[in-house]
């Protein structure tokens, strides 16, 4: 039966005792990690947030009447203990951070029990996903997601300390907004009082920081929960928390120098990491011909090769039907892989066309200097060895090439690298390469909808030297756009925005939009800007794909209290669920099955 705490004081946390606590008496607060009875003597492992402490029941010390409560325990049992720390009486824990000492109990009582947990409360859990996230409650008692929530929190408060110094103001945004067209799906709130009406979850603060700056507040930030809905993977939820600033007066430098020191800060004093400033900065077609990505994973090589003019007039038709259709002939190089058997390399070519591919050609060079080839028959030798030398190849190398329109071949390679780093152990997750993409293409055409759409939002501002293209030649617009990229993973992104009326304008124009429409949708910034706006920029950080790199995970459910699984579903709470009909019909909703 569980006991009250009345009269007791939790004096410390498990693991903040020490070898200079030796002769005080404490009381501890906790779960039990495991209990060994030996007879006339209990051990017990007692684990709380900050660690293990362990604890020694003998009945000469605690009574008849505690040193049974002692022999009860079992797992997730929550106790209270008072004792004296003394030093370990057997050997020593070198894996426990108290491991020299432990407590000798004096007095016990049991504050809740516990039924057999669904699965341990250790490290490294290899229990199914599913079962940990329906019992996220025990999971998240587990060291190691402590840790990380524990780093999550420092991250957070860090980051508040930091801009605070640096002159910006944490003020909060709506929740309930306008749904706008642009971008993903927005998750919708109906009106009661609005009926037919939405409320749309936030995207991003993106216009209110903008109404900020209007409002002359100069530097704002906030930590703050964003929505989209859309399908999930590894670094997405339909939940997010954004880092999310907003400065006026200022160009891309200013922001990009804010937030290196931010993010030196951050990994210096948490992660205990150097971060050597300024980071490397690359344009995003530079990006796109190294790495086949914009957000390039710079921790090893295997960049591309542009072998386009080397093959144009080969007798290879798919590499020569690919250029004369417009797109190119790209390839990789991996090192030293030249005798992979051929099993993997079929692997290989069923990824990317996983990705768009049509097929993957290789050629291996042999230690003799020889080839073997899927194209070989179709090129002469001098042409083999021109593109060997182009691909910086050797004996022992393995080749892989991609042929197709430009974005065909950029995702397949991209991809490619990056699984083949994985399966060569490449990827080092103690090395952190940051990197600053610049210059994204301001629009991108949607075949679909038979227009341009913005790459980031309707109010990025064009490189100012590409604005006379904004009529008469769209794509070939750069915007005045940042991301900061670590290890293959964008961290934040951000721009300078349009503060002028007719560039805004010209943008609408490029989009498809009407003056009306353009109103319809974001008449109260426009009319805002009409008051007097200041040059303005801003950037925002994924704050949860963040902490999972600083804690070395592959997943941001690993540091998310409660998140989601691939089905935007939650497995402890069972969202989404079935409302009342009562709430519906308050609201004018009438639920149909979707064909």
């Amino acid at each position: 039966m569980a006991e009250s705490m009345k009269g007791l004081r939790r004096t410390c946390r498990c693991a903040e005792l020490t070898a200079s606590h030796v002769g005080q008496t404490v009381t501890v607060m906790g779960w039990v990690q495991k209990s060994r009875n030996k007879g006339g003597i209990i051990f017990v492992d007692l684990r709380d947030r900050s660690g293990i402490i362990q604890i020694i029941f003998e009945e000469s010390d605690t009574g008849e009447e505690g040193f049974e409560k002692a022999a009860r325990l079992r797992a997730e049992f929550v106790v209270a203990v008072t004792g004296t720390v003394e030093h370990r009486s057997g050997a020593v824990n070198e894996h426990l951070a108290t491991g020299d000492i432990e407590v000798r109990a004096k007095e016990i009582r049991i504050l809740a029990e516990s039924e057999t947990p669904p699965f341990p409360v250790e490290e490294n859990s290899r229990t199914k996903d599913d079962i940990r996230l329906r019992y996220r409650y025990i999971d998240l008692r587990r060291p190691d997601m402590q840790r990380n929530l524990m780093l999550r929190s420092r991250v957070g408060m860090m980051t508040r300390q930091f801009l605070a110094e640096e002159g910006f103001l944490e003020i909060e945004t709506p929740m309930l907004t306008k749904s706008t067209p642009e971008g993903a799906r927005d998750y919708l709130v109906p009106s009661r009082v609005h009926p037919g009406s939405f409320y749309a979850l936030p995207q991003s603060p993106q216009l209110f920081k903008q109404l900020l700056m209007c409002s002359g507040y100069d530097r704002y930030f906030q930590i703050t929960k964003c929505f989209r809905d859309e399908d999930l993977r590894a670094d997405r939820q339909p939940e997010f928390s954004q880092i999310d600033m907003e400065l006026s007066f200022v160009d891309v430098d200013d922001v990009i120098d804010v937030n290196e020191r931010l993010l030196q800060k951050l990994f210096q004093e948490i992660a205990g990491v150097e971060v050597p400033l300024p980071f490397p900065r690359m344009t995003w077609q530079e990006a796109m011909d190294r790495f086949g990505s914009d957000k390039p994973d710079t921790r090893f090589g295997m960049e591309l090769h542009d072998v386009t003019e080397v093959v144009r007039h080969c007798g290879f038709g798919v590499f020569t039907g690919a250029i004369e259709q417009g797109g190119s002939v790209r390839g990789i190089n991996a090192k030293g892989q030249g005798a992979m058997p051929r099993k993997k390399i079929d692997k290989l070519v069923d990824f990317a066309k996983d990705f768009g591919a049509k097929g993957l050609a290789y050629l291996c060079v042999n230690g003799d200097g020889s080839f073997k080839s899927s194209f070989a028959k179709f090129m002469t030798e001098e042409e083999l060895q021109a593109l060997v030398q182009v691909m910086e190849g050797e004996p022992g190398d393995l080749l892989l090439f991609a042929a197709d329109a430009n974005k065909v071949v950029y995702d397949v390679l991209g991809n490619l690298r990056l699984e083949l780093a994985r399966t060569l152990e490449l990827l080092d997750k103690n090395e952190f390469h940051f990197l600053w993409v610049t210059e994204f293409p301001l629009l991108e055409y949607n075949e679909e909808l038979g227009r341009y759409q913005a790459m980031h939002h309707p109010f990025t501002m064009p490189v100012e030297d590409d604005l006379p293209f904004l009529e008469t030649d769209p794509g070939r617009v750069r915007a005045k756009a940042y991301d900061i990229v670590l290890n293959g993973t964008e961290l934040g992104g951000g721009s300078v925005r349009i503060h002028q009326n007719d560039i805004q304008e010209k943008m609408f124009d490029c989009l498809g939009f009407t003056k009306e429409a353009a109103y319809e949708q974001f008449g109260f910034l426009l009319n805002a800007f009409r008051y007097g706006v200041p040059p303005h920029a801003g950037l925002a950080y994924g704050f949860d794909r963040l902490v999972m790199l600083m804690a070395k995970e592959d997943n941001i459910r690993e540091v998310i209290a409660f998140p989601k699984v691939k089905d935007a579903s939650c497995p402890l709470t069972e969202a989404p669920g079935a409302v009342d009909q009562k709430q519906l019909e308050e609201l004018g909703i009438e639920v149909s099955k979707v064909q």
